[in-house]
């Protein structure tokens, strides 16, 4: 090599060099993998999306995981998407990669992704906690788990206090009270405040649509309906183009960054979630989340589930005469759908008739007026509202 070949190459090399520190590329060596194979809409597509988080973003390395293209970028060669998967995970676990963005991935019991939608109401970020896997077998300790892991995605992703709501589902009563109870204990975190006049912790379509939280906590089920929802509202269905997909797969003590996207997800939202996963993985969200789990767990976490799920459990054998039935008018509102009939048979217990409803804010319990004061009291010693 001349002396002049010799010196333009060593040019070149610091250029780059001080564009990626100009730019923070090599600030945390962030390398994202991307599985090419198993979209619905090709391999090509995935490669596009690849370009495109390229071009607007260089603060990260993009490999890709699949078969060879032709594409700027660095290729790890596999035949199949199974193959992708068990490359993919031997990189993670060799940090080779920071973390990955792929399709159709498996997680443990334990563990759910965490995604990130663009609301249409005000055209922020929302965290959507949570969109698949399952963080527990039972729905209201699934939904608690998932609060803590959208407190940590979203402290990753530069929210330093998020606010927090939850969906007005099945069992959001339940998920309060838990929440409010570590809360009260000492686990320091915001709840988000309704828009709707009467407000609460309780988020309604509104909220969703507006972006009223930082952090939307519902079921893994719901969550995938609302992800697809949001993300191809405008196209149909079967191409997803807003927002970031369906997130980083967060549990208590989950050690690999895997970000997940639809097999009908297209490249804007690929390359969305590809700059989500570079940010997870610069910010270390599985050790803030293993940092946020062991605050929880300080301030009773794990007794406070137990404690109302061993309560919703439990089988009543005993028989509970109805009270002779009365005009009710009064309606008491904070109780969870899935302890509405027993919030009923506690206040017979006690002599006082009731019946159960649902209002438009959700489920009631109906009781005559001049007996709300009492029905309030029991219903609060029997741990059935806060």
């Amino acid at each position: 090599m001349s002396e002049n070949a010799t010196k333009q190459m060593i040019a070149e090399v610091f250029n780059d060099i001080a564009k990626g520190i100009k730019s923070g590329k090599f600030k945390n060596n962030v390398r994202i993998g991307l599985t090419t194979l198993g979209s619905e809409h090709g391999i090509e597509e995935m490669v596009k999306a690849a370009e495109i988080a390229k071009n607007k973003y260089d603060d990260f390395e993009i490999v890709l995981i699949g078969p060879k293209v032709d594409a700027d970028f660095e290729i790890i060669e596999v035949d199949t998407a199974e193959e992708g998967h068990k490359k993919m995970t031997e990189l993670l676990e060799s940090h080779n990669l920071s973390g990955c963005v792929t399709q159709h991935f498996d997680f443990p019991i334990g563990v759910s992704t965490v995604g990130k939608i663009v609301t249409p109401g005000r055209g922020t970020d929302m965290i959507l906690a949570t969109t698949t896997g399952t963080s527990s077998t039972n729905r209201v300790e699934g939904m608690v788990l998932n609060a803590i892991s959208g407190i940590a995605a979203a402290k990753a992703t530069g929210i330093k206090n998020p606010t927090v709501g939850i969906l007005n589902l099945d069992g959001a009563r339940q998920v309060e009270r838990i929440l409010k109870e570590v809360q009260g204990n000492g686990y320091d975190f915001k709840f988000a405040d309704s828009l709707r006049a009467d407000g609460g912790a309780v988020m309604r379509g509104n909220d969703l649509l507006s972006g009223t939280p930082d952090v939307m906590v519902c079921d893994s089920l719901t969550g995938n309906l609302l992800v697809k929802t949001f993300a191809s509202f405008t196209t149909g269905g079967n191409y997803e183009t807003v927002g970031a997909g369906y997130g980083p797969g967060i549990g208590e003590n989950y050690d690999k960054l895997v970000n997940i996207v639809s097999r009908s997800s297209g490249a804007p939202l690929i390359a969305e979630a590809l700059k989500y996963c570079a940010i997870c993985a610069e910010n270390t969200v599985l050790d803030i989340a293993r940092d946020e789990f062991a605050k929880a767990n300080s301030a009773g976490l794990k007794e406070a589930i137990n404690k109302v799920i061993k309560k919703v459990e439990k089988v009543d054998i005993e028989e509970v005469r109805m009270p002779k039935k009365r005009v009710v008018t009064f309606p008491i509102l904070g109780i969870d759908i899935l302890e509405l009939e027993d919030a009923c048979k506690s206040l017979w217990k006690e002599g006082l008739y009731s019946e159960s409803g649902m209002g438009c804010t959700g489920p009631i319990v109906l009781v005559p007026e001049d007996e709300s004061d009492k029905a309030i009291e029991i219903l609060k010693k029997a741990k059935f509202m806060s």
